[in-house]
């Protein structure tokens, strides 16, 4: 009598980058409790310990210690993925940091340092992933942008501006991808503040922004993982009243949105 032997079914795999804490590690858990396989991505050592507790909703979760503000972080993160030997069917492109001060008074070196995590890696690894979805016609990518992307940033300028690529970016590319017919699909996640290490490692704590309310960093999680798997074009998360913020910068004047935000921003004396 011949015996049926079913074979394992292999999950689908997905990359979440900025995985240790905050945003990333929430949408890794999402992954991994909705049916799959997970790589995580971080700079930090913490990655490690967050695949762990990734890894107890069952999935594969395969850390990648890497930098990705360097060519070679982003070549070594990638190059992990396609060792896999496995398609690619979603990305939740999330790493990202800041900086608080004026212009004049940051340190270069600390403005590049954003700008090569928040926009090089970000296009970089958006051009890798829509460049293998779309030869296969399937996949989705979720991109972390924020509501900063909205309005110029008054002491937090290179971030906000940072955030303004990334959405225009992922628009432009949104549009595109409609053009083409395709069905992979890619959704902007526009966060308010939320409660997270950002604030801390941005210097932002004697603000206003810093000490005002924040959003649950799952809750943000879980309203991008849902706007991504329904297609949808953007989600702002999560609050109703950060989605009034987001209504109301559609109208007002430039001017005004900067005046408002150095009142967030800037730190008090």
């Amino acid at each position: 009598m011949t015996q049926n032997v079913t074979e394992p079914q292999i999950k689908p795999l997905a990359l979440v980058t900025g995985a240790s804490s905050g945003i990333g590690f929430e949408l890794a858990k999402q992954f991994a409790e909705h049916g799959y396989d997970v790589v995580v991505n971080a700079e930090d050592a913490g990655i490690e310990k967050a695949a762990m507790l990734v890894q107890a909703s069952g999935a594969q979760v395969i850390p990648v210690q890497a930098d990705l503000r360097t060519e070679q972080g982003v070549a070594q993160l990638w190059s992990r993925v396609q060792e896999l030997g496995r398609p690619l069917e979603a990305a939740a492109i999330n790493a990202g940091v800041g900086q608080s001060g004026s212009f004049v008074d940051t340190d270069w070196a600390d403005d590049l340092s954003i700008m090569q995590l928040n926009v090089v890696s970000t296009a970089a690894l958006l051009k890798l992933a829509l460049v293998e979805m779309t030869a296969r016609d399937s996949g989705r990518v979720l991109v972390t942008s924020s509501i900063a992307s909205t309005m110029p940033g008054a002491y937090q300028p290179v971030y906000n501006a940072s955030k303004s690529f990334v959405q225009s970016l992922t628009e432009a590319v949104q549009t595109e991808l409609k053009d083409k017919k395709s069905s992979v699909t890619v959704t902007a996640l526009m966060p308010g503040p939320t409660d997270t290490d950002f604030f801390d490692r941005a210097g932002l704590d004697d603000t206003s922004m810093g000490q005002g309310p924040k959003d649950p960093a799952d809750e943000v999680a879980a309203q991008g993982f849902e706007a991504m798997m329904a297609g949808e074009r953007k989600v702002v998360a999560a609050s109703k009243a950060v989605k009034a913020q987001a209504a109301a910068n559609k109208v007002l004047p430039d001017a005004v949105k900067a005046a408002a935000h150095k009142v967030m921003a800037k730190p008090k004396d």
